[in-house]
């Protein structure tokens, strides 16, 4: 028999948010944060760690993807089985888990021991983000004050995000690499210390067992397309890509049919049929496209390009930090009195400044690449917040962990597909423009237009004018991938105002 849960939450009724849930949001907080953390930390400690380790460019892609594409493959599993056995337990167990095996990614010996690690960091992460965005909806039953809520946790969770490059390089220079990922494990004894104190607990009544068909039909579903774009970004287009679509779009069939006939589905699909749910999960999931690509290529231009040190180049990250805190606090106040699928397009609008700046900039434009990521992050605060308290406003309480799942599912699937997507795009541009020195040998050759920190780490062996030659090469990537990106947002904003149109601004119950 199950011990049986404290302080199960209630169907009773609304009830205002006192002390308690203020306190209990600060403490959700923590890891909100540090997922975000995790996701962008290695955007400036790559470097450091590609020399400690030498990783191929491969190899490079799955440390960099591998934590953010395991978490999406597992959201769905983990936010329904929070629904089933509590989503504050299911909290401490992540954490605990997550903080373990932080310690392993931290003094990981190889490549390979890394992406393992990473990839472990995905699956215990997968139980942290839907627990945290559910138990928000528990505490704050409120309208306004949940998307309030929401608005500070996306806000957090984008904050981590922009505090990962600063944070990380701030610590490879004074220690290592490594360091980094310590940071999780005080985190975690917050939380475990706190939790039981000031976090409700809750379980969905009549739910069944997980459906252990559906979970492998989800990661049948997930993860081919997972391996899908690596290999389109390692190898080009071949065979095998449009043989893991079909793969992926035949488990995703029985996976929908298999939902629709059990009585307690692992995801419960007739959410899609709510046209703003569907809408708000499709403009997270190409707005973090743009964002999570751009993010990887501003911050390796930075210090590839401009030379500056990983914490020189994390503190320059820090005023787009600060837009992207704005708007994500702002736009739910907004919201209020301007419709949510308006407020989005508008700062959609804004971010495509952004994009054009980066679209444009030379080798040394470093102020235009801070200044266009600061509109990129713009709207990236407001889409987090809106388009969240959107996918979750949408669903009942029992199933709010499940649509938690879903929206946290779609934002770090474009976090990882955009790392490898324009990644990918401005590796090939960079390929195509990087010339090897005349008679060179073909080691040389090889690793002077393969990418342009191989070029880097040849420079006392080759001419100055290659160097240049090369960092103009990857200035030229960044440009067409931000313009393919802001062509992206353009669709993403007009989506906005034609599928969103309909929901009220947050709080107006009129017709």
């Amino acid at each position: 028999m199950c011990p049986q849960r404290e302080d199960v939450t209630t169907q009773a009724g609304p009830q205002r948010a006192g002390v308690r849930e203020w306190l209990g949001l600060a403490l959700l907080a923590l890891p909100t944060a540090l997922l975000g953390f995790d996701i962008t930390v290695l955007y400036l400690v790559s470097p450091s760690m590609a020399a400690d380790l030498n990783p191929t460019a491969t190899e490079t892609l799955w440390i960099m993807d591998a934590y953010g594409f395991f978490i999406a493959g597992f959201l769905i599993t983990m936010g329904t089985l929070g629904d089933r056995i509590g989503r504050r337990r299911l909290l401490m167990i992540g954490i605990t888990a997550f903080a373990a095996v932080s310690v392993l990614t931290a003094f990981a010996p190889s490549a390979g021991l890394l992406i393992l690690a990473r990839a472990l960091l995905g699956v215990a992460g997968a139980t942290l983000m839907p627990s945290t965005l559910s138990l928000i909806s528990n505490m704050f039953a409120d309208v306004r004050l949940r998307a309030v809520a929401i608005g500070v946790w996306a806000t957090v969770f984008s904050l981590g995000m922009a505090a990962g490059p600063m944070v990380g390089g701030a610590l490879v220079d004074r220690f290592w690499w490594g360091a980094a990922f310590l940071l999780a494990v005080p985190v975690a004894a917050v939380v475990l210390a706190g939790a039981r104190l000031l976090l409700p607990e809750y379980a969905a009544p009549g739910q069944g067992r997980i459906d252990l068909i559906s979970v492998a039909l989800s990661l049948a579903a997930i993860l081919p397309v997972v391996y899908a774009v690596k290999h389109l970004a390692a190898h080009g287009i071949d065979a095998l890509t449009p043989l893991l679509a079909l793969l992926a779009a035949a488990a995703g069939t029985a996976f929908v049919r298999r939902q629709l006939r059990l009585a307690s589905p692992l995801l419960d699909v007739t959410l899609f049929a709510d046209r703003g749910f569907s809408a708000a999960l499709a403009v997270l999931l190409i707005g973090l496209v743009g964002v999570g690509g751009t993010m990887y290529l501003v911050t390796q231009f930075l210090q590839l390009v401009e030379g500056l040190s990983p914490a020189e180049a994390g503190l320059w990250m820090g005023p787009p930090a600060l837009a992207m805190f704005a708007a994500a606090i702002g736009a739910p106040i907004v919201a209020r009195r301007i419709r949510p699928g308006t407020v989005m397009a508008a700062t959609l609008g804004l971010s495509l400044i952004g994009y054009l700046l980066l679209g444009t900039t030379g080798s040394d434009g470093w102020a235009g690449v801070v200044s266009g990521f600061a509109f990129i992050y713009l709207g990236l605060g407001a889409i987090a917040a809106l388009g969240t308290d959107i996918v979750v406003g949408a669903a009942p309480a029992a199933k709010s962990g499940s649509a938690a799942a879903m929206s946290e599912t779609v934002q770090e699937l474009g976090l990882a597909v955009g790392v490898a997507l324009l990644g990918s795009l401005a590796t090939a541009v960079y390929r195509s423009r990087a010339q090897a020195p005349e008679q060179a040998a073909p080691e040389i050759a090889q690793r002077v237009t393969d990418s342009l920190g191989g070029a880097l780490a040849l420079s006392g062996r080759i001419p100055v004018g290659t160097i240049r030659d090369a960092q103009a090469a990857f200035t030229t990537g960044l440009n067409i991938a931000a313009l393919t990106a802001g062509a992206a947002i353009v669709a993403v904003s007009a989506l906005c105002l034609l599928m969103l149109r309909h929901i009220r601004p947050i709080g107006d119950s009129g017709p």
